[in-house]
């Protein structure tokens, strides 16, 4: 019953189908794409989800990413959830939630049942490795269809430490809606605020890219920092006119190496089924055409790398 309050603000309101069908689900093993998430027809808050997920499987498998079989994705996956989870514990403890036969609640008439809610059973977890070996003991649940596997996970992010923003708190460990550096203490008319904004406080292994064509017309495109433009490695989880997807690259030196910003490769996937390969390109510092329109996947890298001109590789641009 807390969870639901958590997520819905009371009890009587569930999951809508597309969340109840989404689960964690990997492409051939041994493919070109076999380190990626199918999320083909996924939207919202289930896609922006596994698109996290997606991108710290890319970090555990950076080095190896043709050579995937479904060993290698399952425990890929395990290492990802439990990543998350133990950011969310505040790198003290995880919890993993798991659907049992037994009902674990008698309801009333303010409740309604979903019928996987009701059967919840929690495992917690002080060390990290316990739980990465647990999850991959029980990866199954969180990847077939029919799982509700990305729920599962959602509610073992809840259990390991209750949240109000959950892009942030999958990305650092830290719940907060707000994707600047440090801490806002006045506003952008320089008073003082109420309240101080909190934003995010260290690095994380993975950043985040945000753009969006209608909020720059606007003038409210949010400014994300350095903290989540510059992660540990090269991978980024993009927010790309309100679709989730992750661009990264093969060279960690990208990010310790300012020399190697001035010709580097960057990849990108976007969960959809019509995406069959890798889409890389060559990306340099140099400043492109000030007067031109570009794609807006090509805004969004530039506001990690301001200016850099994008070599296509004869693909059509997109997004």
């Amino acid at each position: 019953q807390s969870l639901r309050r958590v997520l819905f603000g009371g009890t009587f309101h569930v999951f809508n189908y597309e969340w109840r069908r989404s689960f964690f689900q990997f492409r051939e093993p041994k493919s070109e794409l076999s380190y990626a998430l199918e999320a083909h027809g996924f939207q919202g808050g289930a896609r922006a989800i596994q698109m996290v997920v997606q991108a710290r499987i890319i970090k555990h498998l950076l080095f190896n990413l043709g050579e995937v079989g479904q060993q290698e994705q399952d425990r890929a996956l395990a290492a990802a959830l439990s990543d998350s989870l133990w950011l969310a514990g505040q790198e003290t403890s995880a919890t993993v939630t798991l659907v049992t036969e037994d009902y674990c609640i008698t309801p009333h008439l303010d409740y309604k049942l979903d019928t996987f809610t009701e059967r919840l059973q929690l495992f917690t977890f002080s060390k990290k490795d316990d739980a990465r070996k647990f999850i991959l003991d029980h990866i199954q649940c969180f990847k077939e269809e029919g799982s509700h596997g990305v729920i599962l996970f959602l509610y073992s992010l809840i259990c390991s430490r209750t949240v109000e923003a959950l892009m942030n708190l999958l990305l650092t460990g830290r719940a907060g809606p707000h994707v600047f550096n440090g801490t806002l203490y006045f506003g952008q008319d320089g008073l003082p605020l109420q309240r101080p904004l909190q934003g995010v406080l260290s690095r994380s292994d993975v950043g985040y890219l945000h753009w969006s064509r209608e909020q720059m017309e606007r003038g409210t495109l949010p400014q994300v920092g350095s903290m989540l433009k510059t992660p540990r490695f090269p991978v980024w989880v993009c927010c790309i006119n309100s679709s989730h997807s992750v661009l990264f690259g093969v060279n960690r030196s990208l990010l310790s190496d300012w020399k190697m910003e001035h010709l580097f490769q960057l990849y990108y996937y976007n969960g959809q089924s019509s995406q069959t390969h890798s889409h890389h390109w060559e990306a340099s510092s140099r400043d492109g055409d000030p007067e031109k329109r570009f794609p807006s996947l090509e805004m969004t890298i530039r506001t990690k790398w301001d200016g850099a001109a994008i070599n296509w590789n004869d693909t059509p641009p997109f997004y």
